[in-house]
């Protein structure tokens, strides 16, 4: 597929698409050194190992070996194909495919897929025209107001309203050539016991759920009449599955990013009423529990989550469960302290954005705090039995932590509150961090989520001559004036196979007179595994300025092992002629020159 798209239009899409801000959109970056770090969105990990060149415009994962440039990264991370990942980023630069170019090519999705999709954006579409601007979304439209949500937040919510006229939906969608079977069972049309197809949001307000690249890939459709359930989720579907997706999450991630922080509510309301009210970062569950994949997702993009659920006993037991899903992906955790029995859309509403982030948001407890609070709902402390079972599992938990401040500064909370003595306490909490064997100061070293890490890893024990053809492709991939050199001297000579393949699409790049860039030149490997061993040669540390005996010497050992090598196959060939001709003691003899010869190989 690389081969249709030509090289200088490669390049300009590349160019006008910076890796870091690609990648920026999946994974909080940050600098380290000339690279940026992060956490692997391709496997799970608490420590930071995934690395990102600005320079060579690739990545690479020290911990799941995963690499790639820009064109890479969207194929693993939304399985595109190679077309779809440049079309992307060529529609995102602004950039023309040339006729050639754009050809048809068959999507990653399935083909009912992609009618579901297009029959959501078409439903999008409709039902907030309705909202907007047509008397049958009237009582939609006036829910909203009521609610006190704008036009502008409307529309960019693309809020709608699905009339409840018989068959409404399915008759536009049948005009518009969807066939009703994929669309019923992604849940966009109810199927009645005849087997024909029926509207399913019919009556409803409808909150479109939105992917990560802001396509439409579900409904929430709420009652405002009190028919049926409170909430109509479409179905799970190759396109939309609720335990990963985040409502709102597309146009969240941005601030998420900027802030660190990321405010997560339970409600559709509850997110578009604070962004409403100009806070940006912020997202909701899909009327589920949180899950680990949610929060994995959010652990990618932000330091710290605070959750704010509803303030009754169903919300703190689900911020409870929620608060440990997200430290056990590595998150920190805040929790917002509701009271007086107001939602967070209540809130905002009643009292305003400005008091909602300065007494709700910033004042929001930290997770002790919150388990705290959370804990004494269960026990009578006014009985001591009670009492000592609460401190002892408080203390527990504060001796986890890693700042001794923040343990100070619980400790003195414990005594105060229950007229205990600092030296008690302190020794209870020393018995509990030795039974639990916990070694404060290295496990703050190893929790911090961005430490400095060492990414040269250990080298392995291999011959010389592979050593030599690494380091000599490093710096052939960051010089085309060393590439000519060496093609003047080794040719296609090198021992290792890949080395081989690897250099002699090398040779060709340059000959067409591309620029040394690792990022396009990986588009010309077709095999995954020639594409990350160039990335992870590239990624090598080199001294960009090489001397000539340096050189020399890379090729020195490379012709020596060629050499024996070639030495070697002319004395197997000699001893199976001397097989043939029946004389033992000739094929021993070379039988012990090609052991002597082996034996040297091994240790160079």
């Amino acid at each position: 597929m690389a081969n249709h798209i030509p090289n200088e239009v490669l390049e300009e899409i590349r160019k006008s698409n910076n890796i870091v801000e690609v990648i920026e959109e999946y994974v909080q970056l940050k600098k380290q050194g000339q690279n940026y770090l992060g956490l692997c969105p391709f496997h799970d990990e608490k420590t930071p190992s995934f690395s990102v060149s600005q320079d060579k415009q690739i990545y690479k994962c020290f911990g799941c070996g995963k690499s790639g440039n820009i064109f890479g990264f969207l194929m693993e991370m939304e399985g595109f194909s190679f077309f779809e990942a440049v079309k992307h980023f060529a529609d995102r630069g602004g950039i023309d495919l040339p006729v050639s170019a754009s050809q048809p090519v068959k999507s990653h999705l399935s083909d009912e897929a992609q009618q579901v999709l297009q029959a959501y954006d078409w439903l999008t579409k409709l039902y907030h025209h309705l909202l907007r601007y047509a008397k049958d979304g009237k009582e939609g439209y006036q829910y909203f107001k009521d609610r006190g949500i704008s036009d502008d937040t409307a529309d960019l919510f693309k809020l709608g309203y699905a009339p409840a006229t018989a068959n409404f939906t399915a008759s536009f969608l049948e005009k518009k050539g969807f066939p009703p079977q994929p669309l019923a069972k992604a849940g966009l049309l109810s199927v009645r016991d005849d087997g024909s197809a029926a509207d399913r949001f019919g009556g409803r307000i409808v909150f479109p759920i939105r992917n990560h690249l802001g396509k439409t890939v579900g409904f929430a459709g709420r009652t405002i009449t009190g028919d049926g359930p409170k909430y109509l989720n479409s179905s799970e579907s190759e396109l939309f599955r609720k335990n990963k997706i985040l409502y709102n999450f597309d146009l969240a991630k941005k601030q998420i990013r900027s802030t660190g922080e990321v405010v997560l509510f339970e409600g559709y309301m509850d997110v578009i009423s604070a962004y409403q009210a100009g806070i940006k970062n912020v997202v909701a569950t899909m009327g589920t529990s949180l899950t680990e994949s949610q929060a994995r997702l959010l652990n990618r993009y932000a330091d710290t989550v605070i959750i704010c659920y509803d303030g009754d006993d169903a919300g703190i037991e689900a911020s409870y469960k929620a608060a440990n899903i997200l430290r056990g992906t590595g998150c920190q955790v805040r929790v917002a302290n509701l009271t007086g029995g107001l939602d967070p859309d209540n809130f905002i509403r009643e009292y305003g954005g400005e008091t909602f982030i300065e007494k709700i948001i910033k004042a929001s407890d930290t997770y002790i705090s919150f388990y705290m609070r959370f804990l004494k709902r269960n026990y009578n402390l006014s009985l001591k039995a009670d009492r000592m079972d609460y401190i002892n599992i408080i203390l527990k938990e504060i001796a986890k932590l890693d700042s001794s401040i923040e343990r100070e500064s619980y400790l003195q909370e414990l005594s105060g509150e229950f007229n205990l003595s600092m030296q008690s306490l302190q020794s209870e909490m020393e018995i509990l961090q030795k039974k639990h064997g916990k070694n404060v100061t290295k496990e703050k070293e190893s929790n911090k989520k961005f430490k400095q890490i060492n990414f040269i890893q250990p080298k392995k024990l291999v011959p010389a001559f592979h050593n030599a053809e690494k380091y000599l492709l490093a710096h052939m991939l960051h010089n085309p004036v060393i590439t000519e050199k060496i093609r003047d001297e080794l040719g296609a000579s090198f021992n290792i196979d890949e080395h081989k393949i690897i250099a002699t699409h090398l040779y060709a790049y340059y000959e067409e007179g591309n620029p040394a860039d690792v990022s396009l030149f990986i588009n010309r490997l077709e095999e995954q595994e020639l594409q990350q061993m160039a990335i992870d040669i590239a990624m090598m540390p080199i001294d960009t300025e090489i001397g000539e005996q340096e050189l020399r010497d890379y090729v020195q050992a490379i012709r020596v092992q060629s050499g024996s090598k070639n030495d070697i196959r002319l004395l197997k060939e000699q001893q199976r002629m001397a097989e043939q001709q029946s004389d033992p003691i000739a094929a021993a003899e070379i039988a012990v020159k090609i052991i002597e010869l082996q034996k040297k190989l091994r240790q160079s």
